[in-house]
């Protein structure tokens, strides 16, 4: 895989999180190089796959993953909990917004309980909570 990256995708993506941001009431990570990293691999995903696949992840098949949506940006767990594993949409604080997650959650466990500065903003699935949470547990019994 070419290490090389489309300007016309790091654009596409950047001003895909400058707007996403502001629909949700997030900001990107304070520190510069997060926020760099995160849109130059949801950038190289659009090139080589055609979609921007969260580069946070491994995925044994990406084009299969595709396939699911589950993972490509804003991935589910953004628009369902307001919550980004990649810490590309945060607080001003630089810490994911961790609120709506189940409490036995790897992030309510990592983070604590960091609160919605912006409740009336983004979350655009979030009655897909209670069934995303059946899914997780069913996986992990």
């Amino acid at each position: 895989m070419s290490k090389e990256v489309s300007q016309e995708s790091i654009q596409k993506i950047e001003n895909f999180v400058a707007k996403y941001c502001n629909k949700t009431g997030t900001t990107t990570h304070p520190d510069q190089a997060i926020t760099e990293a995160v849109v130059l691999g949801l950038a190289r995903h659009r090139d080589t796959l055609g979609k921007p696949l969260c580069p946070c992840r491994f995925y044994p098949d990406k084009a299969e993953e595709i396939q699911h949506r589950t993972w490509i940006c804003a991935c589910d767990d953004m628009q369902i909990y307001k919550y980004c594993h990649c810490l590309l949409f945060v607080t001003q604080e630089g810490l994911p917004i961790t609120e709506y997650l189940p409490e036995d959650h790897d992030g309510r466990k990592t983070y604590g309980l960091v609160q919605d500065p912006t409740p009336e903003l983004g979350r655009p699935l979030r009655h897909k909570a209670d069934e995303r949470e059946e899914e997780r547990k069913q996986r992990l019994s």
